[in-house]
Formats: structure tokens, C-alpha cells, sequence
């Protein structure tokens, strides 16, 4: 069925066929991490947040990707199949039969084992292709040319690191190559873990959303950096909370590296250090907190009542003299 400025105003009144009556998404790609069975999906489009309607991913089960003329329902519903026990394409494919406007829609699907499948309905909006490879698929739609998809697919495949950091690198080859036809405006990525707990908050390993953003692949590149920083501070907290303060300190460090820019993650190394009596550390951080911000030095105090920094006088005193 082909979509056309004659039936097109029908299908936005009677609200049928389509779940969306605008191409939502441009490019995508949805991958299993072999190594540690982390499965994600990562999109940027010229459309306000992209990441509320395109990525779909569940620990152990699988993840989708759905764009083009969306239909939400692909997601949800295909993780479920899967979950049920079906296959990527037996999921699509049921799917897909059920849907009338089939022809309008791009989507991806990858079960936990790796079998990848995707559709590109004919009706999409040229350039649109997908290709896919093992534990991958990349897709678009809305393309400047049609060199968009096969960039993307060897960005992945020749790239290193984790899977955040390869699927980044799949959708920034896309925009090397021209990307959307109208431009950039939102971006996501959602990665869930390869040891599934059962509880869905507890399986996601990374989810950003940028809604709104004139480059939001960058924005989204600096975002993974500082997501990175706060897993090692969190990591860090747990180790405080265990008595291994020497470990604690290093992740702290890692996180500090990583988001030199925001003084808040030093600034509880020096409150750890001061805590364990390692006082005379501490102070360079704490004075390099108060320059950038005073609130610093008036949280301070505060945190003996909590626990934090021992009921010394004279040591409360020292730091907040820097």
C-alpha cells in the first residue's frame, strides 16, 4: 500500500494502519555483546526524542529497533515472542503478518543467541536499507545516499571496546557518510545486562536520551563518558561500605578522570580520605572544591551529623580553612 497525499490525510483521521503517521527514526543498530551477552540498540534521528519510541531491549531476551513509519509495537511485543521462546525472525515475521502497513516500517530484531533479523518495508522513505552481520544489525531510512547502513556495519565490525563505544562508532560512520537527509536532533542508546536478575531497573547497564540537541551524537558520546565516571563512583561507595577504602579510592580516582569538569567527584575522595584519617590528602581537594563553589565548604560540616567526616573540631576546622 503506498503512501500518498490521498489516503495520507485519512490515516492521521481514522487513525489506522499506521501507530505513527511521520517517519520517527533515520538509523539505528541493535547488537549482542558475545563476550558478555549485553544486548542493546542505538538510534539518532531527526526527531524529538527518538528514544521514547525506537529502542527495545530486555536482559536475556533480546532487543528491537523500530522506525520508519514507527509502530511502537514491535518492541514490547517482539520481546515477548521472544521471551515466549520464538526466534528473532519467527518474532518478526508473526508480527510483521499482522500488521497492514508493513511496507512502511524499517525494523531489527536480535534474540540473545544472536539471530538477527530485519525488514525494510518498500514504502520507506528512500535511501533505506539495512545490512546485517553477525550479533548486529544496522538500518536507516531518510538517508542523504545509500553508502549510510554498509559504513555503519563496518564501523562495528572493525571497532573495539564495549558495546556502548561500538555502537556509538556505528552511528557516528553514519553521519560521516551524510546521515539523515533532514539533518540531527535527538539520539539514544540502551544497553541491558548479560545476567538477567528478573527486575528490569536493575537489568539496564547504561540508557541515555538526548531529546532535543543540535549535535546529539556528540552530546551523547560525552554523556557515555560521564555515565562511565559514575559507575566507578558507585563502585567506589560500595567499597566504602565493605571497609576497602584503598579500593574505594582508586574507583574514585577513575571517576574523577573521567569528569575532570564536575569538582563534586573529588570532592568525596577528599571527604573518604578525611574519614580514614588521611587528612593532609584531602585538603588539596577540598580547597580545589571550594574555589570552584563556597557551597562545598558550607556542605561540610553537615556531613559529620550524617556520619561522613569524624566529630573532630580541629580536623573540621583545617578543611574548611583551605
Amino acid at each position: 500500500m503506498k503512501l500518498n497525499r490521498m489516503i495520507f490525510p485519512f490515516i492521521i483521521g481514522l487513525g489506522l494502519l499506521y501507530s505513527q503517521t511521520r517517519p520517527v527514526s533515520t538509523y539505528s543498530i541493535v547488537a549482542l555483546d558475545e563476550k558478555t551477552g549485553e544486548l542493546g540498540v542505538a538510534v539518532q534521528s531527526h526527531w524529538f526524542s527518538v528514544g521514547s519510541v525506537v529502542p527495545w531491549a530486555r536482559a536475556g531476551v533480546g532487543a528491537v529497533a523500530t522506525q520508519s513509519f514507527v509502530r511502537v509495537e514491535y518492541g514490547p511485543q517482539g520481546l515477548d515472542l521472544m521471551e515466549a521462546g520464538a526466534s528473532a525472525e519467527e518474532a518478526l515475521v508473526e508480527l510483521m503478518n499482522d500488521d497492514e502497513g508493513a511496507e512502511v516500517r524499517q525494523v531489527a530484531m536480535i534474540d540473545i543467541n544472536g539471530e538477527v533479523v530485519a525488514h525494510t518495508g518498500e514504502n520507506c522513505i528512500w535511501a533505506a536499507g539495512h545490512q546485517t552481520g553477525k550479533n548486529y544489525s544496522v538500518q536507516a531510512n531518510l538517508m542523504e545516499n545509500e553508502t549510510v547502513w554498509p559504513a555503519m556495519a563496518e564501523a562495528f565490525e572493525k571497532s573495539r571496546g564495549g558495546l556502548a563505544d561500538r555502537m556509538l562508532a556505528a552511528l557516528e560512520a553514519a553521519e560521516v557518510e551524510g546521515g539523515d537527509i533532514r539533518g540531527r536532533q535527538s539520539a539514544a542508546m540502551l544497553i541491558v545486562s548479560g545476567q538477567p536478575t528478573g527486575i528490569p531497573w536493575k537489568d539496564i547497564v547504561l540508557e541515555l536520551r538526548i531529546e532535543d540537541h543540535p549535535d546529539p551524537l556528540v552530546e551523547l558520546k560525552r554523556l557515555i563518558r560521564i555515565h562511565r565516571a559514575y559507575q566507578h563512583a558507585n563502585q567506589g561507595d560500595l567499597y566504602v561500605e565493605k571497609g576497602k577504602t584503598e579500593l574505594a579510592l582508586k574507583e574514585y580516582d577513575k571517576a574523577a578522570t573521567l569528569y575532570p569538569e564536575n569538582p563534586e567527584l573529588p570532592y568525596w575522595t577528599a571527604v573518604t580520605l578525611a574519614d580514614i584519617g588521611r587528612v593532609n590528602e584531602s585538603l588539596p581537594l577540598f580547597k580545589a572544591a571550594f574555589v570552584i563553589d563556597e557551597r562545598w565548604r558550607t556542605l561540610t560540616p553537615r556531613l559529620v551529623n550524617a556520619g561522613l567526616l569524624p566529630d573532630d573540631k580541629k580536623m573540621l576546622e583545617l578543611i574548611l580553612a583551605q
